[in-house]
């Protein structure tokens, strides 16, 4: 029997990762241990899949060799997410606190180490400062670069340890032996500002990663809030409340009114109407008979009925959106992964620099070989410290985000940034995005009728739609609300399922209703009615009909309006060279009306949330690179799938948390400009990453001594201090740029 035979598949949190090179050590660690097959971070959920053989290796075993590195995992089956968002949680707060409080510490050390370093006793009220900083607030950068040294890796906890360790244990020499370098004619200077200041910079960093950490799974959360804990089971002997983890295949299940659907199956008795939104993102919603599908996660609104139950857990559609969008989420890799990999390489190289530096000095130095040997390779570390290169992303990446929300444009993360100015084909949903998300009332065109007729027959209408349940007479009554159009007390009200209501009025009976009322009843309809109603639909409007027992005497058209900006918006994004599309789960004639009023070549009707994603996925292994703009939960997986998501101010939470971008006031015309911060945040990230390896590339070898041969410079390490600090100036003045520039 072979080993994948026996092999089980669990997911489990991970904690502690900061960095796409965390996760590669997690990995790595995981599948080295013996009986595991193999192990896959997500790092977007922070949690491991590992195939593996119980019989061999234990989770117990994965979480010991883990904790090796400095990571954890969490072994917990039943309470592992909420342990991971607890951990999370007080990680963030803790690390925040310590942020400031090391924060106040450094700032009188910086004013001190740079405008009064001569002041009485100034280098030991430094040092009691520094070294809590360094030692305390610090001390996870040592903690971690030890257990990476014990597996014989590095990263940038690494160097920021050597860095500040070396830099703060040389000043501490300084401080309490400066003879020793008076007697060889050399100047004791100290650098308890840089170690503090490099502390507090890479600690702020680490912040912004783990705020955005622990956002990136809420929208799953979401998802999986829109299922009911409980569930109401029909048996023989009653009715009995169940946990919805134990409802089965076949288990006849009782819906109030209110109440969210539990899991997919098929009505068998009752009638109701089911908001179907997340799965359509129809506003309407929908009515359900028997024999009816229905989903789990929708929301039943007005009626009750029972269902059997025919898919649960992770078979239902609502488990199949989460599971899409956790994958969807989980494939992309954050900006942050290049400099992550660059950092993998470049510790390394930094050490191997100052080690070899001081041996060149040892072995070439003269007279004075040690103690030069000894300040350049300080002066290497400090000068190479990563701090310019941290901050030359989350930088640009805040200003950019700033920008953005002043111009309603809210930005998630660097992920959207990178790649919206690379966009060349845009998916839109059509309710909420390209629409109003909201069907009103068009027109109402009246048969003739006497003034006074009509305003008795409106209130009728009105108090007919009043009584109605159905989502499309709350848009008729609203109407009628709208122009002060008071009701009358109707009687013998009746609800024909299907086909529209019927009410008795003074004795006289009236009906509202769709196109099949008017063949069951059989009035008439005048020609100048009919015409106006097949105009209607030709336009992909909803026609309902207000009839006595004699004729027809109204035609209200009922539609979603098309935004005004839409058509502007999608003409903007063609100038730019931008293939639009339109996806919707509405029907051919209302797709291709819209698509006609806002000048839309490619569109689709009647798909489901797994084709949008699908559609998605077909343009990019085509070579697009796609943003998607969507409002409902139902496009969840499809702003997940896309390169670049984006949802609308005023559309669901939901689409809202997958997004990375949301535009506040729901305009297309906002698209444009966010593709335009996209290249201004890119350009300028760039030139931060540039400038921070150029000053690397230059200031290395100076430090090191390259130029002494030559004209006798050696860089003294508090020039290299200031330099590092300068750098980083830099790359912050040069992201505050962004702030400047205009969106058209």
């Amino acid at each position: 029997m072979s080993l994948q035979e026996n092999t089980e598949t669990i997911s489990l949190p991970v904690l502690g990762m900061t960095c796409a090179g965390c996760a590669v050590s997690v990995e790595s660690m995981i599948a080295a241990q013996e009986g595991v097959v193999q192990a896959e971070v997500n790092y977007a959920t922070q949690k491991v899949k590992v195939v593996y053989d119980p019989k061999v290796v234990t989770t117990e075993d994965m979480q010991k060799a883990v904790q090796g590195v400095g990571y954890d995992l969490i072994i917990d089956a039943e309470k592992g997410d909420e342990k991971q968002k607890e951990v999370q949680e007080n990680n963030y707060k803790s690390l925040k606190n310590r942020i400031l409080a090391a924060a106040i510490l450094t700032v009188p050390v910086v004013v001190i180490g740079m405008f009064f370093m001569d002041m009485p006793y100034g280098n030991y009220i430094m040092m009691l400062l520094t070294a809590p900083v360094v030692f305390y607030f610090g001390k996870n950068f040592f903690i971690n670069a030890f257990k990476q040294a014990k597996h014989q890796k590095a990263n940038m906890d690494t160097l920021v340890a050597l860095s500040t360790g070396i830099a703060f244990i040389f000043s501490l020499f300084n401080t309490f032996y400066p003879e020793f370098w008076h007697e060889r004619g050399l100047h004791p200077h100290v650098y308890y500002e840089a170690a503090a200041v490099v502390i507090v910079f890479i600690m702020l960093g680490k912040l912004l990663e783990e705020r955005a950490k622990s956002n990136t799974s809420s929208a799953i959360k979401k998802l999986i809030g829109l299922q009911p804990k409980t569930v109401i089971r029909i048996a023989d002997d009653g009715e009995h409340e169940i946990a919805i983890l134990d409802v089965k295949k076949g288990d006849r299940l009782l819906v109030r009114s209110g109440d969210k659907i539990p899991v997919d199956g098929r009505v068998y008795e009752g009638s109701s109407f089911v908001d179907e939104s997340m799965i359509t993102g129809e506003p309407v919603a929908v009515a359900k008979q028997k024999d009816d599908a229905v989903f789990a996660g929708t929301i039943n609104q007005k009626g009750s009925f029972r269902f059997v139950a025919e898919k649960v857990g992770g078979e239902t559609m609502l488990a199949q959106i989460i599971q899409l969008v956790q994958d969807a989420q989980g494939s992309k890799a954050p900006v942050q992964k290049l400099v992550d990999k660059i950092a993998g390489i470049f510790v390394p190289v930094v050490m191997l620099i100052a080690i070899v530096t001081l041996a060149i000095w040892m072995l070439f130095g003269g007279e004075h070989a040690f103690t030069q040997g000894l300040l350049a390779m300080v002066t290497v570390l400090v000068i190479a410290c990563p701090c310019a290169l941290g901050l030359a992303t989350p930088t640009a990446i805040m200003v950019g985000i700033g920008k953005g929300a002043e111009n309603g444009i809210l930005i998630k993360d660097a992920e959207a940034l990178e790649q919206a100015y690379k966009v060349n084909a845009i998916v839109l949903d059509k309710t909420g995005t390209i629409t109003e998300g909201k069907p009103k009332v068009t027109s109402i065109k009246w048969a003739h009728q006497l003034p006074e007729e009509q305003v008795l027959l409106e209130r009728v209408f009105a108090a007919m739609e009043q009584n109605s349940e159905h989502p499309l007479a709350e848009a008729i009554y609203a109407d009628f609300k709208q122009y002060g159009i008071d009701t009358v007390s109707v009687t013998d009200f009746e609800s024909l399922t299907g086909k529209g209501v019927l009410a008795k009025y003074n004795g006289k009976s009236y009906w509202a209703g769709s196109h099949k009322i008017l063949k069951d009843i059989g009035q008439v309809i005048s020609d100048d009615l009919l015409q106006h109603a097949k105009a209607l639909q030709a336009r992909a409007q909803t026609v309902i009909y207000f009839a006595d027992q004699q004729a027809v005497l109204a035609v209200v058209a009922i539609a979603d309006q098309v935004k005004i900006s839409s058509k502007a918006a999608v003409a903007e994004l063609k100038s730019l060279g931008i293939e639009v599309y339109m996806l919707t789960g509405d029907n051919e004639e209302t797709a291709s009306a819209v698509a006609r009023q806002t000048g839309i070549a490619h569109f689709k009707a009647e798909v489901l949330p797994s084709d949008k994603a699908d559609f998605i996925k077909k343009l990019q292994d085509e070579g697009k690179v796609v943003a998607m703009i969507g409002d409902g939960i139902n496009d969840s997986q499809a702003l997940a799938q896309s390169d670049v998501s984006i949802a609308m101010g005023k559309g669901s939470d939901i689409a809202i948390d997958v997004a990375k971008v949301t535009l506040v006031s729901s305009d297309l015309l906002q698209v444009p400009k966010a593709l335009q911060l996209s290249r201004l945040t890119v350009k300028a990230i760039r030139q931060n990453l540039f400038w921070a390896f150029i000053y690397n590339l230059i200031g290395i070898p100076i430090a090191a001594g390259i130029l002494y041969p030559f004209n006798g410079f050696l860089l003294n390490p508090m020039i290299a201090g200031a330099a590092m600090a300068l750098s980083s100036v830099s790359v912050v003045s040069n992201s505050l740029r962004l702030k400047l520039a205009k969106l058209n």
